[in-house]
């Protein structure tokens, strides 16, 4: 049995306008993010960090709804090559974008080089894809605490920069 021309046209109709509802481009300017969270955020120390074997610092930068990450790591175990540990100090570079619901930071981005370049796969530390999410709490206007779902310590961070955000083509 043939199926009528105003069938298969009623069908192709309805495939392309909810296939076209559900498929939208990507914005060609970058996202405002967070006004509060602009600038540049540093933690100074690690409560106890003289009783932990290893330990990290952050250093943030928010710039509209993009990140830089520094994560300096500190170890009195050497658990790899020291030519990777450096005698127990090493850092960590991550680049991204974020978004906040609620009180929860989604960070997600990709491992880089110092200078925020792809870091390429192997070689020392990690590479790849990073995500994370912290629990915010806006302490004053220039503290803040990062609490991360994948860690027990708290990271306390001070505002050392303020800036605002500028969107910029993508």
């Amino acid at each position: 049995m043939q199926k009528p021309f105003g069938f298969h046209l009623l069908a192709f109709t309805l495939l392309v306008v909810f296939g076209l509802a559900s498929c939208k481009p990507n914005p060609n300017m970058q996202g405002k993010g967070e006004v509060y969270l602009q600038g540049e955020w540093r933690q100074d120390s690690v409560s106890n960090e003289k009783q932990l074997l290893q330990y990290s610092i952050y250093h943030f930068r928010f710039s509209c709804d993009s990140f830089f990450l520094q994560i300096n790591s500190f170890s009195k175990v050497n658990n790899g090559a020291d030519t990777c540990m450096r005698s127990g100090h090493w850092s960590e570079y991550v680049r991204g974008s974020y978004q906040q619901m609620s009180d929860t930071l989604h960070m997600r981005g990709q491992f880089c080089n110092a200078d925020y370049t792809l870091k390429q796969e192997g070689g020392c530390f990690r590479s790849g894809i990073y995500e994370e999410l912290f629990l915010v709490s806006k302490k004053t206007d220039s503290l803040i605490q990062f609490s991360s779902t994948s860690s027990v310590i708290p990271i306390n961070a001070h505002l050392t920069k303020h800036t605002t955000c500028n969107p910029k083509p993508l």
